[in-house]
């Protein structure tokens, strides 16, 4: 496993790291889910992201168990906070911040976690109220640094040009082979700004594996024949249309030239992108993991890249 920094920070992250958004909420079985985690530290991931939201504190719950008696400093813990919690508890004022913040940590069962993000911007809450509470946080010693999800490029300059708050460095936008709207302005600012990305749904939800098949139904085994795991998943629209999984069938050939797995192909294209700090994936077999730990130190060649360029072609959101 190989590992870069996250952002500015002094926080060095795995290449692969391990989310919980669908599969450790209640999507996937605790015994498994419990060997995707022991596998991922015996694979040297050390970074595992979070949210409250996530089952409403479920996924929170679990990982505060399985990482009880393991040292705290052999990993990199990341939780979030926005979504509604309750009917009264959502959002991103200082009263929630601190609120949600103190609910997280005693889920994980820990005093501090290494990075706490805005899940997404708070239209209603004055952005330096939200600052003011990210920075009491990090000085209270909850947090030791601190980022934000799929924030426009204008937000995060207003938060960078803000005095005497503390800075963002993370980012932790959608980003594939598939969706490349981030390349446009959001990676160009982070730059700048110092700030690094922490990408969810590098393999566009599985699809950039080849497990989907046009026409066919999806695997019984799959995310999007899962009634709890596939709700964003709807058939033949997007990334699930049957000119896209037409086109990423293409990806094959490259993919086995390469003696690469689909999934390690999709993952070691996010990470040819510098300013990508760690690709989170969302493994629901420990199987899974394996595959795509190994994606991590695979270089691309320009050709290569091209060659993907050409077979998702009009496929590519940018």
């Amino acid at each position: 496993m190989k590992y870069r920094k996250l952002g500015h920070s002094d926080l060095n992250v795995s290449e692969i790291s391990l989310g919980s958004w669908l599969t450790y909420s209640g999507g996937v079985d605790r015994e498994r889910a419990e060997a995707c985690v022991s596998r991922a530290f015996d694979l040297g991931i050390n970074f595992i992201d979070t949210a409250n939201v996530y089952g409403r504190g479920a996924s929170e719950t679990f990982l505060g168990e399985v990482l009880r008696g393991r040292k705290r400093d052999s990993y990199v813990l990341a939780t979030k906070v926005f979504f509604p919690m309750s009917d009264t508890d959502r959002g991103l004022s200082a009263k929630q911040i601190g609120k949600q913040l103190d609910a997280s940590l005693e889920r994980l069962a820990t005093d501090h976690v290494d990075l706490y993000q805005c899940h997404r911007y708070d239209s209603s809450t004055p952005l330096e109220e939200t600052m003011r509470a990210l920075t009491r946080a990090v000085e209270q010693g909850k947090t030791r640094y601190i980022g934000f999800s799929e924030w426009t490029a204008a937000q995060i300059r207003a938060a960078g040009a803000m005095p005497g708050v503390a800075r963002f460095v993370s980012s932790q936008p959608q980003y594939s082979a598939l969706w490349r709207v981030p390349e446009r302005e959001v990676i160009p600012e982070c730059v700048k700004a110092g700030i690094g990305q922490i990408v969810w749904s590098p393999l566009a939800q599985g699809v950039l594996t080849g497990k989907y098949l046009p026409g066919k139904a999806p695997p019984e085994d799959s995310r999007a024949a899962s009634s709890k795991m596939g709700v964003f998943m709807e058939r033949g629209s997007g990334p699930m249309s049957d000119d896209t999984l037409a086109r990423v069938q293409h990806l094959r050939p490259i993919a086995d030239d390469l003696g690469l797995s689909m999934a390690q192909l999709a993952l070691a294209w996010v990470l040819r992108e510098p300013n990508v700090s760690s690709a989170i994936i969302g493994a629901s077999r420990p199987e899974q993991v394996d595959d795509n730990a190994k994606a991590s130190g695979v270089t691309l060649s320009p050709e290569v890249l091209r060659q993907i360029d050409e077979v998702l072609g009009p496929a590519i959101e940018r």
